[in-house]
């Protein structure tokens, strides 16, 4: 197929995944990777484009292709403060969609969160719920919605919270089971696979995926 790719979020550790499985698909022609920085990885088939997130004109000069990716998202530790984290895991997901489908991009794909709830009392979940609402408005023909549990992977930066998680999830995780299988912890590359999987089947409508259900599609 001939189709373009764009992805937000790719240097991230399942956008670094992401942009790996799209181009050793012969179903895209091109992925655009979105960037603050300069980007050095040279590969047939990847455009690297450099943007401000804050400024609609540069976006909107980027964002053209078939498919939307977002796997942007940032900690409020990292962030600083609570208004900063919303301004990465809200306004530029958002900003994002918006003109993707003023550019008739059809499909929408983000990862969100396990618990994602935009009446939650905690900060970090009822953000992620409310991005979800806002782009379910947003009238594409195809929404997806990808929310993980923990993320077993190894990172750059040290989260000692979500280290404690992962040692705990991985303890139980085979105590884990019925209902409470989505919260088993999940590997980067396999949301990834299941993005992309799913981006090629292009089922239209809105599809919300549990951890465990993106654990089945991106094995």
């Amino acid at each position: 197929m001939n189709k373009t790719a764009v992805v937000i979020g790719a240097t991230g550790l399942t956008g670094t995944h992401l942009v790996a499985a799209l181009l050793h698909d012969d179903y895209f022609s091109k992925v655009k990777v979105l960037v603050r920085n300069p980007w050095v990885h040279p590969r047939p088939g990847l455009e690297s484009i450099i943007v401000d997130f804050e400024d609609e004109e540069s976006l909107a000069a980027a964002i053209q292709g078939d498919v939307l990716f977002c796997c942007i998202g940032t900690t409020i530790r990292k962030a600083g403060t609570q208004e900063r984290f919303r301004e990465v895991d809200y306004d530029i997901p958002v900003r994002c969609a918006r003109i993707a489908h003023r550019h008739h991009i059809p499909q929408f794909l983000m990862i969100s969160s396990i618990g994602a709830n935009p009446s939650s009392r905690n900060f970090y979940l009822r953000t992620k719920g409310q991005v979800e609402e806002t782009v379910l408005k947003a009238g594409f023909d195809g929404v997806y919605i990808f929310r993980p549990s923990i993320i077993v992977d190894q990172r750059n930066e040290s989260r000692w919270k979500e280290a404690a998680g992962k040692y705990l999830i991985q303890l139980f995780y085979f105590l884990l089971q019925g209902r409470w299988k989505k919260y088993r912890g999940i590997k980067a590359a396999t949301i990834a696979n299941a993005m992309v999987r799913v981006a090629k089947q292009f089922d239209p409508g809105v599809h919300i995926f549990e951890s465990d259900a993106i654990q089945n599609l991106g094995i």
